[in-house]
């Protein structure tokens, strides 16, 4: 299949879920390692099942069943709420931040059945029988978790209010790759924004957990 067919079958994907094709290249500039990607998350937004796939009515209300940080939740939804609503709101996880609202900042980022996902753009009603992490699941009782202890010796944080979805965009990233370059770390951010600390600090944070790691292995 060429890059041209590659490119309608992705768009097609993306219109079945409702999703923008925005972010996509032109296609005289489309290469095709930029497919894969985007048709792997796509694919696997699209696998949703339960209460998601049925007709809904604005104000109608559903019971969802779902693990999040460890804990089993059925809970009664309306359809039109936010998974970051539902776990801020009836919850009262409010680790989990609310910025943009179109999925572009990063900040309301949390785990969805392992997969770094944007809780503001996902529908509680999506997330029934999935299992949900936000910060709070990252967090031991006591004290910091090792990646959170390295963004406290490397300065990866000031005001605060992105690192809970930094935290869980790297917790994915760094569990899939052992040994990232400064590069890849920087690319894995790429979609959190920040606008306090320039990134370097997170980056050096990010590296110095994986050598921390690495002698922990050895």
């Amino acid at each position: 299949m060429n890059d041209q067919n590659k490119l309608t079958n992705l768009r097609s994907l993306m219109s079945k879920n409702n999703i923008d094709g925005y972010f996509l290249p032109h296609e005289d500039e489309f290469l095709s390692e930029y497919i894969a990607p985007y048709a792997e998350r796509l694919k696997w937004i699209s696998n949703f099942s339960g209460s998601a796939g049925k007709a809904v009515i604005m104000g109608e209300r559903r019971e969802i069943q779902l693990t999040v940080n460890g804990e089993a939740v059925t809970c009664e939804v309306e359809v039109r709420w936010t998974l970051v609503d539902f776990l801020r709101h009836e919850l009262k996880l409010t680790g989990t931040h609310v910025g943009c609202e179109h999925g572009v900042c990063g900040a309301c980022t949390l785990l969805l059945d392992g997969r770094s996902a944007r809780s503001c753009l996902t529908l509680a009603v999506q997330a029934d029988g999935c299992e949900i992490i936000t910060i709070e699941g990252l967090s031991p009782s006591e004290g910091l978790s090792p990646l959170q202890q390295a963004f406290a010796d490397h300065h990866g944080l000031q005001c605060g209010y992105c690192t809970p979805g930094v935290l869980c965009t790297l917790t994915e990233f760094l569990e899939t790759n052992a040994e990232p370059s400064e590069k890849e770390i920087r690319i894995a951010l790429s979609g959190n924004l920040c606008r306090c600390t320039g990134y370097q600090g997170m980056v050096d944070a990010a590296l110095a957990f994986v050598e921390a790691r690495k002698g922990d292995a050895a």
